[in-house]
C-alpha cells in the first residue's frame, strides 16, 4: 500500500472514531436532559401539592418522597443547638446559613430549618450576628430540601456556633436530639433579620442541551473536514503537469 493510502485509512480510522464519540456524548447529554426534564417536573409537581403539616410528616414513611414539599409546622426552636454554615451566599454577598433545629409539638423529634441568611462580621472572624428566636410555640412555613449542602472542608470539623459543614447524625448525637435526615428551607418573613431569597430549585436542563449541541456540532465538523481534506480539496488541486496540450 502506498504512502497515500496508508494515510488515507489512518485519517478514516481516527474520524471514525471521532464521530463515534462525539456523536455518543451528544446522545448521553440528551438522556441527561431527559433525566433531569423527568426531575424537575417531580420537583414542580410536588411544590404545588398542598403543605404538608407536622403530623403528616412524622406520619410519613419515607421523607425522600416528600422532598420539595411544602411545610407548614409547628414547634419550638432549639436554639442551643443553632449553628451558622460559613462561606455561604446569598444575592452574590458572602455569609452564614442559620440552622437552627425545631421540636415538633407532639413529639421528640425534630428537624434541621434553614432558616435564612445573615453577613458576618469580617473585622472580627469569631463573631456571629444576633438572631431573633421567638420562645414559646410557632409556626414556620417553608418546604422539605435535603439537609444543608456541603463545602470542601480543610482539616477536621471544629465544635462551636461556625461550621463549614453539618452532619445531621453527628449533630444529633453532639446535642442529644432525635433528628429527621431532612431539613426545611425557611420562607416567609419572620422580622428576625434574616434574608430569605432562596434560589429557584432548578435541575439544570438548559445546560444539557447546550453541551449536546456542542458535541453534535464537534461531530458534523469532523465530517465535514474529513469530506473536505479527503475528496473535495485534492480534486480541486491543479495539475502539476499543466493542461494537456
Amino acid at each position: 500500500m502506498s504512502h497515500r493510502g496508508r494515510r488515507f485509512w489512518i485519517v478514516t480510522a481516527a474520524t471514525v472514531i471521532t464521530l463515534a464519540i462525539t456523536a455518543s456524548l451528544g446522545r448521553w447529554q440528551l438522556d441527561r436532559a431527559a433525566q433531569k426534564e423527568a426531575l424537575q417536573a417531580t420537583v414542580d409537581q410536588r411544590s404545588a401539592l398542598p403543605a404538608l403539616n407536622e403530623q403528616a410528616v412524622l406520619a410519613s414513611s419515607d421523607l425522600q418522597d416528600e422532598i420539595h414539599r411544602a411545610v407548614r409546622l409547628r414547634g419550638h426552636w432549639l436554639p442551643q443547638a443553632s449553628v451558622f454554615l460559613d462561606n455561604r451566599q446569598m444575592n452574590g454577598r458572602t455569609g452564614f446559613f442559620l440552622i437552627t433545629p425545631l421540636q415538633l409539638t407532639g413529639s421528640d423529634q425534630a428537624v434541621l430549618v434553614q432558616r435564612g441568611w445573615a453577613p458576618r462580621d469580617f473585622t472580627d472572624r469569631s463573631r456571629v450576628p444576633t438572631v431573633h428566636t421567638p420562645t414559646g410555640e410557632v409556626v414556620i412555613e417553608g418546604r422539605l430540601a435535603p439537609p444543608p449542602a456541603k463545602l470542601y472542608e480543610l482539616g477536621e470539623a471544629t465544635p462551636g456556633p461556625i461550621r463549614q459543614n453539618i452532619e445531621v447524625a453527628a449533630m444529633a448525637e453532639s446535642f442529644g436530639l432525635r433528628l429527621l435526615e431532612v431539613s426545611v428551607v425557611q420562607t416567609g418573613d419572620t422580622a428576625d433579620g434574616l434574608l430569605r431569597e432562596w434560589p429557584r430549585v432548578n435541575a439544570g436542563v438548559q445546560k444539557h442541551y447546550g453541551y449536546a449541541v456542542q458535541w453534535f456540532a464537534l461531530c458534523a465538523l469532523a465530517a465535514l473536514l474529513y469530506l473536505w481534506f479527503q475528496f473535495i480539496s485534492p480534486r480541486r488541486k491543479p495539475d502539476p503537469h499543466g493542461p494537456v496540450a
